[in-house]
């Protein structure tokens, strides 16, 4: 894969000098449009071996293009806040919104070779590393991204000879560590390994752009005009990109869904309600002060019927936890720097660090359920959406988050009520909105759209827990209950 960045690549002075004006311009031109239409973001990638002009290259891009419009991330060792959270959380903060190129110095990429090179990791974790990184990839361009991968390369020869010499330059000497010497003794290890992992990571939607990176002219004309010609390409094309057709989503045959066969019916007395209550929130509060939880952390979602209960159940979690261990998070509408980012992006930002809570008042399931059923987006993303979401949250767990989901449900009838009860009551008013009406209309098609999330996204790791909501108390117990007993059999307490 890396024989054509062997060959000795060349571009003379001359060359070079008359071809840089017009790639700039053209560059420059190009990132207005985009920054003017704002269709897409561009995100470039940056990676390869020690001394190819991985630095030079992130540099000169700043300087061919107006950086007001470039924000550049130059990525190393992680730090403890972000060690704290999934791998790929530093890197969901770094994208760029639509108009924008982000220019990523390092990358997903970096660790998982890195740690294969070194011996941390065997090939098994490598691979399925790489097949989450293609499905990330696949997300972001399956959003409107355009995805640029650079690898830059050099021989072991001239790697030793670029180190030496950038050794030498008492103005350069500060760019090689004992860490790039290091590396260059596992050459060959480095070069088999990052050889496997370009080839099963370069998809039609993501390809990787090979440079040789010995010749400084060759280098920079190589990457500006891909650049360049990437940009043009998709600047050209229609607005509506060209999405595949979704297989159709077919109802059950009998008519028979999960959410019919919930007990709306059960209900908790208010003695033993307020009895359950005291006792539960005490032992949530005892659970989250364990040393073992300080290595943990808790997401939980709560979605239902408008209605139902979500608020309330919010405040009963809340009222047993110290105010300085948790968030609630709640979801309407996106605002415009939202939209301008992939959809996961507004999630990934408010993911807790370790001994911590967030609690989000609808969630990312907003995709597969109000867009889906109001039209807010095409079928295939919503459809897409569902694996997403279980990558994102198989993310989440790996990194040792408790994740809860929360579906409370009510009948029509008993929605029918609580809207006329809110109506009439002053401090509720704020609770129902015109919007809320207008919803109860497609009651049927938010159940179909319920149904099938849960059967594509309920899992071991992160399962669906159905609540029967007529009732409150019943509601908010069985929740309360599911989150003590959940983390008790982690603590293995009693």
């Amino acid at each position: 894969m890396f024989e054509s960045a062997e060959l000795g690549h060349k571009i003379d002075k001359a060359t070079y000098e008359a071809e840089v004006p017009k790639l700039r311009e053209a560059l420059l031109d190009s990132q207005f449009d985009l920054a003017q239409s704002k269709k897409f973001q561009v995100i470039i990638l940056i990676g390869g071996v020690d001394g190819a002009g991985k630095g030079e290259t992130v540099n000169l891009l700043n300087e061919w293009m107006d950086p007001r419009h470039i924000q550049t991330h130059a990525f190393s060792d992680p730090t403890d806040e972000e060690r704290e959270r999934p791998y790929m959380w530093r890197f969901w903060r770094a994208l760029p919104p639509k108009g924008k190129i982000g220019i990523l110095f390092g990358s997903w990429y970096t660790e998982p070779i890195v740690n294969r090179v070194m011996g941390n990791s065997k090939t098994a974790h490598l691979d399925q590393r790489l097949e989450e990184i293609v499905r990330f990839e696949k997300m972001l361009t399956g959003e409107g991204a355009l995805l640029l991968k650079f690898w830059f390369h050099l021989s072991k020869d001239r790697q030793k000879t670029r180190l030496e010499s950038l050794e030498k330059n008492p103005k350069t000497r500060w760019r090689v560590s004992d860490t790039d010497w290091e590396r260059f003794e596992h050459y060959d290890k480095f070069r088999r390994i990052s050889e496997h992992s370009l080839r099963l990571s370069s998809r039609t939607e993501a390809p990787w752009i090979v440079v040789e990176g010995t010749d400084p002219h060759y280098r920079s004309l190589t990457v500006g005009k891909a650049l360049l010609a990437a940009l043009e390409k998709r600047l050209r094309e229609d607005v509506e990109r060209k999405i595949p057709d979704a297989f159709p989503l077919l109802p059950s045959i009998d008519r028979r869904h999960l959410l019919g066969s919930l007990d709306l019916n059960l209900k908790l007395p208010r003695h033993e309600y307020e009895k359950e209550l005291e006792l539960l929130q005490g032992k949530l509060n005892l659970l989250s002060r364990q040393p073992e939880f300080r290595k943990k952390s808790v997401v939980a979602v709560f979605e239902g019927s408008d209605a139902g209960g979500k608020g309330g159940s919010i405040k009963r979690i809340t009222g047993a936890l110290d105010a300085r261990q948790y968030q609630v998070i709640p979801i309407a509408a996106p605002t415009e720097e939202e939209q301008s980012h992939p959809y996961l992006w507004r999630f990934w930002r408010h993911i807790p660090r370790l001994g911590r809570f967030t609690l989000f008042d609808r969630s990312w399931y907003g995709r597969v359920l109000v867009e889906r059923v109001e039209g807010f987006c095409l079928e295939a993303d919503w459809m897409r959406a569902y694996s997403e979401i279980n990558d994102f949250e198989q993310q989440l767990a790996q990194n040792g988050t408790f994740l809860f989901k929360f579906w409370l449900a009510i009948s029509r009838d008993e929605q029918l009520r609580r809207f006329e009860e809110r109506e009439k009551i002053g401090f509720k008013r704020f609770k129902i909105t015109e919007e809320d009406w207008r919803n109860r209309e497609k009651w049927d098609a938010y159940e179909t759209a319920v149904c099938d999330m849960v059967d594509r996204t309920s899992t071991d790791i992160a399962p669906w827990t159905l609540v029967e909501a007529n009732d409150k108390y019943h509601a908010r117990i069985k929740i309360l209950k599911t989150l003590c007993e959940t983390l008790e059999k982690e603590f293995q307490l009693k």
